[in-house]
C-alpha cells in the first residue's frame, strides 16, 4: 500500500512539472471511477460537491473534519489515480492546528492537499497575512515530517471573499506561500486571461492552478495553457452540472408531467458494466 500511495505522489509531482493537466473534481466514489474510465491522469475532491450530496451547504463549518477525512478515503480507494484533497482551511484557524490536521490528510492516501486563505468568517474572511504564511509554513512541515512528498497546494481566496482589490491581494500572498514552501499556487475566481497571465508570471516557475467554472467557462484548455498555466481544476461545477440534469428532469416530471429528459440519460448499461468490471476485479 504505501508503494502504491508513493507512486501516485510522484505520478502527482511529474504532472505539474510539464505541460498543462486537468484535475476534475468527483463528489463520490462512482463518479471518480467514471473520471479514470474516461483517461484522466489525476482528480481532486471538491469541498461544495460532497457537501452538497450530502444535503450540506459547503464549508469547514458544515461538514466536520472526520466526515471530511472519511470522504477523502473514499475517494482514494475508489480509484488509482492521484488525489487531490480539497482541505479548505485545513479545519483550523492557527498554524499548529493546520499541521495535526495536515497529517491526519495525508494519511487519507491522498497525492496532494490544498490550504486556503478563508478563515470563514464574515467579518473577516481572509486570515491576517502574516498567519496566512505560518499556516502554509505549517502544512509544509507536517508533509515534509512525514516524508511523504504530497503535494501541497496554497490557496489565496481574495476574489471568492470579495477583497477590494483581489488580484494584487491574490499576487503578494501567493508570492509569500511560495517563499513559505508550496509546490502549488492557485487563487479561484479568476476571470480573464490577464489576470491568470499575471499570476502565472508572479510566481514562476512555480506551477499554477485555475479553477474553470461559470464565471470563466468560455475559456477553453488550449488556451489557458497557453498562459504556462499548468493545472486546471472544475472544483463543484460537474457536481453543479449533474444536479442541473437532475433539477430540470424532476422539474419536467413536477410541471409538465413529461419524463423526456431520460431519453437522453447515460445508458443504465453503461454505467452498471463500467462497475460491475470494477466489482470483478477487486
Amino acid at each position: 500500500m504505501m508503494d502504491e500511495k508513493s507512486s501516485a505522489i510522484d505520478q502527482f509531482r511529474g504532472l505539474h512539472e510539464s505541460g498543462c493537466f486537468v484535475l476534475p473534481n468527483p463528489w463520490d466514489a462512482g463518479s471518480a471511477i467514471y473520471l479514470e474510465h474516461l483517461g484522466f491522469k489525476a482528480v481532486a475532491t471538491t469541498s461544495a460537491g460532497f457537501a452538497f450530496s450530502k444535503g450540506l451547504p459547503d464549508g469547514a463549518a458544515f461538514v466536520s473534519l472526520d466526515m471530511m477525512l472519511e470522504h477523502f478515503r473514499e475517494i482514494a480507494a475508489a480509484t488509482s489515480l492521484p488525489v487531490n484533497a480539497d482541505f479548505q482551511n485545513g479545519y483550523a484557524d492557527h498554524a499548529e492546528g493546520v499541521a495535526t490536521n495536515v497529517k491526519l490528510c495525508i494519511d487519507t492516501g491522498v497525492a496532494g492537499l490544498s490550504i486556503e486563505d478563508n478563515s470563514g468568517r464574515t467579518e473577516q474572511p481572509l486570515y491576517d497575512f502574516d498567519l496566512a504564511v505560518e499556516r502554509i509554513k505549517a502544512a509544509r512541515a507536517a508533509i515534509d515530517s512525514s516524508n511523504s512528498r504530497v503535494v501541497l497546494t496554497a490557496r489565496c481566496e481574495a476574489f471568492l471573499a470579495g477583497d477590494a482589490d483581489p488580484l494584487r491581494t491574490s499576487i503578494n500572498r501567493l508570492v509569500a506561500f511560495t517563499e513559505a514552501g508550496a509546490d502549488c499556487l492557485y487563487a479561484p475566481g479568476l476571470t480573464t486571461p490577464d489576470e491568470i497571465a499575471q499570476i502565472v508570471k508572479a510566481v514562476a516557475p512555480k506551477p499554477v492552478n485555475v479553477l474553470i467554472s461559470s464565471n470563466n467557462s468560455d475559456l477553453t484548455v488550449a488556451q489557458v495553457a497557453d498562459l504556462g498555466v499548468r493545472r486546471i481544476s472544475v472544483g463543484g461545477a460537474l457536481a453543479r452540472a449533474a444536479w442541473d440534469g437532475f433539477v430540470r428532469a424532476a422539474k419536467e416530471i413536477r410541471d409538465g408531467g413529461s419524463f423526456a429528459a431520460f431519453a437522453d440519460a447515460t445508458p443504465f448499461g453503461e454505467l452498471h458494466g463500467l462497475f460491475l468490471k470494477r466489482y470483478s476485479a477487486e
